[in-house]
Parts: C-alpha cells; sequence; structure tokens
C-alpha cells in the first residue's frame, strides 16, 4: 500500500510540475510572438497560438512530466483504493498553486492556504480509514458496460455542449472528468499484464475505454476551458474525476476501508474534495488574473487553463489550450 501512495503522491507531483512548466511554455511563446492571430473571435486561444506554446523547450518537458504523472497514476490505480488514488492525485492543484507562486507569480491569499490545508489534512484522515483495494479483474460484462458508458458521456456532451454553446463551459468538464474517472477505473481492471500479453490488451474493452476517454477527455477539457468558465469547469472534472470512481470502487469493485473507520473515510474524502474544488475555484481566478497583469493578454486563458488544472487523474491529460 506503501508503494501505491508513493505512485500516487509521484503523479501528483507530476502533473504538478507539467502545469507550471506548460504555463511558463505558453508564455514565452507570447512573449516572442506579435500577438496577431492569437486568439479567436471569443477570446480564446487559436490553434497557431496552441502550437507555439507546445514546441517551446520548457512545454515539451512539462509533457514529459504529464506522461511520467500519468504512468505513475495508473501504477497507484491497480494498487491503492480509486477513492485514496484518485483523491491523491487531484492533490496535483496543491503542488501547482505552490509552484505556481515561486515560478509564475501567483498571488495566494490565506483562503487559499486553507483550502490547500483542507485538502492535506483530508488526505491525512483518507489514508488512515483506508484498507486495500479491491478486485484488479472484472468480468467481460463490466468492462464492455465500462466501454459503453465512456461512449455514451461523449455523445451526450458533446451534443450537449454543442447545443449550449458557451454555456456547456462547466458541462464540459464535468465530462471530461467523468471520462479521466473512467481512465482510472479501466487501469484498475486492464486485463493482459499479468503475464503481459499484447493480444490480451488490444482485444480488452477497457483497453479501447483508455484510449478513448483518454483523447474526449482531453478535448471537452480544453473546450472546458476555451469556452471561457475556468473556475467552474475545472471545480466541476476534479468531482467528475474524483469522486465518481471513488464511489463506483466501493460499490462494484470491493475497495475498503479499515474497519470501524468508515466514517473517517467518507469524512476525509468528502472534506477531500471540497478542498481541492475550492483550490480550483480559488487559484484559476488568481493565475488569470496573474496573467493579465503580466501583460500577457494575447494568451490569458492558455495560461489560466494549465494553471486552473494541469493535471489529470491517472489520465494522462494535458490543458494546454
Amino acid at each position: 500500500m506503501l508503494i501505491g501512495i508513493g505512485l500516487a503522491v509521484l503523479a501528483a507531483l507530476g502533473y504538478g510540475l507539467s502545469s507550471v512548466m506548460q504555463a511558463l511554455g505558453a508564455r514565452q511563446a507570447a512573449a516572442q510572438s506579435s500577438g496577431e492571430g492569437w486568439t479567436t473571435e471569443s477570446g480564446g486561444p487559436t490553434l497557431k497560438s496552441t502550437m507555439a506554446a507546445a514546441l517551446t523547450g520548457v512545454f515539451i518537458v512539462g509533457a514529459v512530466m504529464d506522461v511520467l504523472g500519468f504512468v505513475a497514476g495508473a501504477g497507484a490505480a491497480r494498487m491503492l483504493p480509486l477513492f485514496l488514488s484518485q483523491t491523491i492525485v487531484a492533490g496535483n492543484l496543491v503542488i501547482t498553486a505552490i509552484l505556481g507562486m515561486f515560478a509564475l507569480g501567483i498571488r495566494l491569499h490565506p483562503r487559499d492556504w486553507a483550502a490547500m490545508v483542507l485538502v492535506i489534512v483530508s488526505l491525512c484522515l483518507l489514508g488512515t480509514a483506508s484498507h486495500s483495494h479491491g478486485a484488479t479483474e472484472a468480468s467481460f460484462a463490466f468492462r464492455s458496460g465500462l466501454l459503453a458508458a465512456t461512449i455514451a458521456i461523449i455523445v451526450i456532451s458533446l451534443l450537449a455542449v454543442r447545443r449550449m454553446g458557451r454555456a456547456g463551459s462547466i458541462a464540459a468538464g464535468m465530462a471530461a472528468g467523468l471520462l479521466f474517472g473512467a481512465i482510472a477505473m479501466a487501469v484498475r481492471v486492464l486485463g493482459g499484464l499479468h503475464p503481459f500479453s499484447i493480444a490480451t490488451i488490444a482485444t480488452d474493452p477497457a483497453a479501447w475505454t483508455i484510449a478513448i476517454a483518454g483523447a474526449f477527455g482531453f478535448y471537452l477539457h480544453t473546450v472546458a476551458l476555451q469556452l471561457g468558465a475556468v473556475n467552474g469547469s475545472t471545480a466541476a472534472m476534479v468531482v467528475g474525476e474524483t469522486a465518481v470512481p471513488g464511489i463506483l470502487g466501493v460499490w462494484l469493485l470491493g475497495d475498503t476501508t479499515a474497519s470501524g473507520l468508515e466514517w473517517l473515510a467518507v469524512a476525509g474524502f468528502v472534506l477531500a474534495i471540497v478542498g481541492a474544488v475550492l483550490v480550483a475555484l480559488f487559484g484559476s481566478g488568481e493565475a488569470q488574473r496573474s496573467a493579465e497583469e503580466n501583460e500577457i493578454h494575447a494568451v490569458g486563458e492558455v495560461i489560466a487553463a494549465p494553471i486552473a488544472h494541469r493535471h489529470y487523474s491517472s489520465s494522462g491529460r494535458g490543458a494546454d489550450g
């Protein structure tokens, strides 16, 4: 269990470092540009701005951190109850906020520190109450159902966001979070790892869930941020990628807590999610104000996006816009 916790912490560190490095890459690209063609008519980042940021050295290092975070998060999802692994990985918001203070000049207010302390204390409570993870194997019907649910979420969310327009930011963020949570569950039950078999992995519905949910989760997360409601969409994503797989892990996969400490696990889980949402709500607004004060108007959304949440749970996503 300690190895799993270590992997989850490593994933949070990887995602937190990635957020700050991606933001630095966006700033470097903006500083080297004329600003022309950098934003869409609605104020979101253009493909040109995203590509320019992605080609900076610091952004590439951030992408590597994302990959490391994904690998570590996947390992944690296999070793820990999902309510613990997903919540620890969501703690990357705290790491991003603290690193952003030094690297990007993001100001942290007393309410920010209070929210981060709440997350840390809640994680300690959750770790104390956790016992062991449940099954790492599941029936073909379960894995097929997870793939079907993933496809349904994608179809419904794409139709809803298209119909809602700019008002669909929070819906897109929640959908992205649900897809990232589906990845965590799919990683947990993926077959063909012991013993290793490429053929088994390739034909496992869980593997297809990881690929499809990863691609569309990244897309919907980017859409949510470009639609403008960075704070709300990020908070919604935290809930989707943490609460849902945590609850389903207990209900369907046999994740358990230490005997007699169920109440402590519930309290720690709920408070950790509340704290992470508060960090997202407080931090993303401050990141946007900091970007404006630094006269990086052209890529305000690009900067705010990774700062608001760079990372992902064991999904390996990135918010470069």
